[in-house]
Parts: C-alpha cells; sequence; structure tokens
C-alpha cells in the first residue's frame, strides 16, 4: 500500500499490537512501516546527536527511538525533522499513525482486586491522549481497540 505507517509503541523489541491487528484485519502493509518509540529521560535536556535513532531492520521497516529530556517539548513535526537530518525524509500528509487503544477489562479470576482496575481503567480512559501531546493531525491517526484483562 502506498505512504508510510507509523506504529506508536512502548516497547523496544517485537513487533507492535497495532501492526499485528492492521494486518490481521486489513490486510495490507504501507511502502514504509516505522516501529516508533518515544522515550523521556531522567534531564532536562538530550543532546541533538541523542535525540533520534534510527534501525534499519530491512524491506523498508525502521524502529524509531526518540528521545527528549522532561524540559523539552516534543512534537511529531520535531521528530521528523530529526529523522530528515539522519537521512530517513518523511511526509506529514503520506503518513498513517496507528495506535492500539487499551481497553480494560476486569477479570476476578486473574487475582486484582476490582477497584484497583476500575481506578486504572478510570485513569486510562482520562489521560491526555498521545496523538494531542505530539500533536499529530487528527486525520492521520488509525486507533485499533484492544481488550486487556487485569
Amino acid at each position: 500500500m502506498p505512504g508510510i505507517a507509523v506504529f506508536l509503541t512502548g516497547n523496544l523489541e517485537g513487533v507492535p499490537p497495532a501492526l499485528l491487528y492492521q494486518l490481521a484485519h486489513n490486510k495490507v502493509l504501507h511502502d514504509k512501516v516505522l516501529f516508533l518509540t518515544i522515550i523521556t529521560e531522567n534531564e532536562p535536556r538530550v543532546w541533538l546527536r541523542k535525540q533520534v535513532e534510527i534501525k534499519d531492520l530491512g524491506q523498508n521497516f525502521f524502529r524509531v527511538i526518540a528521545r527528549h529530556g522532561f524540559m523539552e517539548p516534543l512534537n511529531m513535526n520535531q521528530i521528523f525533522r530529526r529523522l530528515k537530518s539522519q537521512g530517513l525524509e518523511l511526509d506529514m500528509k503520506e503518513t498513517s499513525f496507528f495506535l492500539a487503544r487499551e481497553n480494560v477489562v476486569p477479570v476476578k479470576e486473574l487475582g486484582l482486586p476490582l477497584w484497583r482496575a476500575k481506578i486504572f481503567d478510570f485513569l486510562t480512559r482520562n489521560a491526555m491522549p498521545l496523538t494531542s501531546y505530539l500533536e499529530i493531525p487528527y486525520d492521520r491517526v488509525i486507533e485499533l481497540g484492544v481488550f486487556v484483562k487485569v
């Protein structure tokens, strides 16, 4: 499929769940696929040369780690500029951003007290969406719902 797919993930290894769901349901891959992990460091600023790490996984798959300090604002345009400076040029208008939205399902047998599961669910639903924080255009975002048993 033409274009670029960015799968936002907190994991530095493996395949993001959103990609697995995308393949299972739509059975398509974009021309270029990025697994993007954003890490906020425990320092106010991150050196320019450490802000973006690109690993070419082959077949137009890339693992990208974007680091920033806790005092530094961050948005997707900045990440794209940093990637361009390292030789990976992306066009926001050709990019789709995929997220796996986790929905909590309390299961008594798993041992987590129901009140804790409800608090976790409440906090998850009321957290600021990553897409807003990163200023990703809403018309470029695709969210895939995932049910997580706790």
